[in-house]
């Protein structure tokens, strides 16, 4: 049968399906897990009636994914082991997808079950990791060598951030208030009837932000992981953007012909073909520094990616292994220009401009999210969003705190969370809109001196350590099981 122009065999057809329906499920999930948190304050304060406010959170999710630029949902790519990268349309790759999104869904769902706001961001980073060191070890490789440790620091580090952050923003910003605006009704507790006009009008515009920029950083995980699928399932059709221009094209071209001085520099000893492959993937598994091969390993593929390309007006030109090929050449180059700037290893202020321009224009092509999947997470997130939220409301009002939120702790908590979301997107960081705003309540239920109930402050910090821990070990056993399923009762390969 065909498919985008391809053709596959109705097990390679049932596949995608499936990969793509978890994909889709995983942000239907993360729509009523995590976007209960942006309507918890305009339902529990009564500003909106819970049928329109989940419906307006909805909406809200699906122009912030419509809307978002595609930089998380690479940041989490990145994440992934590059082997497993390379090589997605093989049995490892389909059980790394299956894996992830599976070990996600089922811890989403069981600390949804639980009123507990559990980080979705969390759970798919865990379960990451979990598919790297499983890989690793299964692979024959040194035990830890498949997970992309710099990129998880600063994942985890924006991660462990967040809620400190939230906390203590929350807590000025709500004593701020009470500083600057006397108007007592801002600080009571919701009495079964909506709020002042005024308070109503904050309340629905914090909601707002929230549900909008949570659309926009947590929907790109899915945009993310479906991409990848496609790409190695259809090569041919979405191994490299189909919507590149010849200008585009042959802007790359000239790059690469202008930047080959620079990289014979450091080594004139050039490494092409799949030397070059290996001596890249080398350099990008583990934490060391580069080597004069590795600079080689540069300058062979650079050349090959100048000669394939020259005269080309677009992608369609190259046959399906060439792009296949191409997709793998763009990525490791990029990839290995990536780390070489985090090292510092290129000093020359002019070189690191250029190659760092030209790693733009290399993972232009390849980082890209089509607008029909856009559309798809936007409305998987948006569906979501409408249903089981109570569970998670009843949490973050009534049980954080020893007294009731109040309208003023809702306003600064969403807004901090709004604001911090916003920023971490700005920046292509994945965030969790469920830990920041979780901790902005409890940040202003301290600076209320309103106490806060000791049991569920326990159960949600025991699910937020939780969470990595048992991805991993969710991630590692799933991803264990598929690949056999896979190679022996499939007879993938």
């Amino acid at each position: 049968m065909h498919i985008f122009g391809q053709t596959v065999t109705m097990g390679t057809a049932f596949a995608l399906l499936a990969a793509l329906g978890l994909a889709l499920g995983f942000e239907f999930v993360n729509g009523f897990h995590d976007t209960a948190n942006a309507v918890a304050t305009v339902i529990y304060t009564h500003s909106l009636k819970p049928v329109y406010a989940v419906v307006w959170s909805g909406f809200l999710n699906l122009c912030g994914v419509l809307t978002s630029s595609g930089l998380v949902a690479y940041s989490i790519v990145g994440l992934l082991p590059v082997e497993l990268v390379l090589n997605v349309g093989s049995s490892a790759g389909f059980a790394m997808v299956f894996s992830l999104l599976i070990s996600a869904i089922i811890w989403n769902l069981g600390t949804w079950y639980l009123g507990l706001p559990a980080s979705s961001s969390h759970t798919l980073v865990g379960s990451i990791m979990g598919v790297g060191l499983a890989n690793s070890l299964l692979a024959g490789h040194v035990f830890g060598e498949g997970v992309n440790w710099s990129k998880a620091r600063e994942v985890f580090t924006t991660l462990l951030v967040s809620p400190i952050v939230g906390f203590f923003c929350a807590a000025l910003l709500l004593l701020l208030l009470k500083a600057l605006v006397k108007a007592p009704e801002l600080y009571k507790s919701p009495e079964g009837q909506p709020p002042p006009l005024w308070i109503r009008a904050l309340l629905i515009l914090t909601c707002s932000g929230v549900s909008y920029y949570h659309g926009s950083n947590d929907g790109q995980k899915g945009m993310g992981l479906i991409v990848l699928i496609l790409v190695g399932i259809l090569p041919g059709a979405f191994a490299l953007n189909p919507a590149a221009t010849p200008a585009e094209i042959q802007h790359i071209v000239m790059q690469a012909r202008q930047l080959e001085p620079a990289l014979l520099k450091h080594s004139p000893d050039v490494i092409t073909s799949q030397d070059a492959t290996d001596e890249m993937s080398a350099y990008l598994k583990t934490n060391g520094k580069a080597s004069d091969k590795t600079w080689g390993a540069m300058a062979g593929r650079n050349r090959e990616i100048a000669i394939e390309l020259d005269g080309k007006s677009n992608f369609d030109d190259l046959t399906l292994e060439q792009r296949k090929g191409f997709r793998s050449d763009i990525y490791l180059l990029g990839e290995t220009i990536a780390k070489l700037n985090k090292q510092h290893k290129i000093t020359d202020p002019a070189e690191a401009k250029a190659l760092t321009a030209y790693q733009a224009s290399l993972q232009g092509e390849t980082k890209y999210i089509p607008t029909w999947v856009k559309v798809a997470v936007a409305l998987a997130l948006g569906f979501g969003t409408m249903i089981g939220w109570k569970r998670i409301v009843v949490t973050v009002g009534e049980k954080i705190g020893k007294e009731h939120l109040t309208y003023a702790q809702g306003a600064s908590a969403e807004l901090v969370a709004m604001g911090t979301i916003a920023l971490a997107d700005n920046f292509g960081l994945p965030v969790s809109t469920t830990h920041v705003l979780s901790s902005g309540v409890a940040g202003t239920m301290f600076a209320n001196h309103s106490g806060l109930q000791a049991e569920t402050m326990r159960n949600i910090l025991l699910a937020w350590v939780l969470t990595l821990p048992i991805c991993v070990i969710l991630g590692a056993t799933i991803f264990s099981g598929s690949l056999y399923l896979l190679l022996n009762v499939f007879g993938m390969r």
